[in-house]
């Protein structure tokens, strides 16, 4: 729902195509790979790692929700999205991919096709909430660039309080 949610947002900043398929993939690269690296990290990570996790997290959405309120007025799409801004987008939202590795990891179980799994369904739902994003921002204009916002500062909260 991470992966989702940012998408809608940034969506409504009206991305091109090769940039939406881009960040699903990634995204969806990033959904496999933490399960799997999770899994290998098991129960060596102790719970205040995850705590800081979880406040980076956090940190990060809210960074993100500036950015967006100070360029709320700019014109331009988002045609040319570094790579290094999708790869930390992608990291950001798969992170909570990692506990799940570590809770396979601590029962011993099966987890390539649960990654597997992962990575279709954040794939397509990135996909699918870049659209709608676009859609909305094409109806509503000017206030899609606030919702976009609004749905960013919500992430971060959520991770600061509900981690």
């Amino acid at each position: 729902m991470d992966a989702f949610s940012l998408a809608i947002s940034l969506g409504l900043r009206n991305p091109s195509k090769e940039k939406m398929k881009l960040l699903s993939i990634t995204i969806g690269i990033f959904h496999f790979m933490m399960p799997i690296l999770g899994n290998k990290i098991g129960i060596l990570i102790s719970n205040q790692f995850l705590l800081k996790g979880n406040l980076f997290l956090s940190f990060i959405f809210f960074l993100l929700s500036l950015e967006m309120f100070f360029s709320r007025n700019s014109k331009e799409e988002i045609k040319s999205l570094k790579t290094t801004t999708i790869l930390l987008i992608a990291f950001t939202v798969s992170i909570d991919s990692l506990t799940v590795g570590f809770a396979y990891g601590l029962n011993k179980e099966t987890h390539l096709l649960a990654s597997m799994i992962f990575m279709i369904t954040s794939s397509t739902i990135t996909y699918l909430g870049l659209k709608i994003g676009k859609k909305i921002q094409k109806r509503y204009q000017e206030k899609a660039k606030y919702y976009g916002i609004v749905i960013m500062i919500l992430l971060s909260l959520k991770y600061l309080f509900f981690p």
